[in-house]
């Protein structure tokens, strides 16, 4: 269940920082709408964390958490807000992807 939770919580890292990518782009009222979203994305994402950590390795939950995160942003940057897709780019993101998986294959 725990792992769960750290998935879920990984998501909403992505959504906090799809909030940010967003609030860059307006001005006005929408800007800080989307800075609310950012809190509360943000808020949701870390109480999920502390929570899935209550029984997962610190090390683990964090390292899983934040590459949930970045591969997210990273796809999120590239089909919303498009940015560059080149070769090392998406080599590096699945030598990420990799690393997650591993590190879940070998936590208790």
């Amino acid at each position: 269940m725990n792992w769960i939770l750290l998935i879920v919580a990984g998501l909403f890292e992505v959504a906090f920082a799809f909030c940010l990518g967003k609030a860059k782009e307006a001005i006005g009222t929408e800007m800080f709408l989307w800075y609310g979203a950012f809190l509360i994305t943000l808020s949701i994402s870390m109480g999920l964390l502390i929570k899935a950590t209550q029984t997962l390795p610190i090390g683990t939950a964090y390292a899983v958490w934040t590459g949930i995160g970045a591969v997210g942003t990273v796809l999120v940057g590239i089909f919303v807000f498009k940015e560059p897709t080149t070769f090392l780019r998406l080599f590096f993101i699945s030598t990420l992807i990799m690393s997650i998986v591993g590190l879940k294959i070998v936590s208790n």
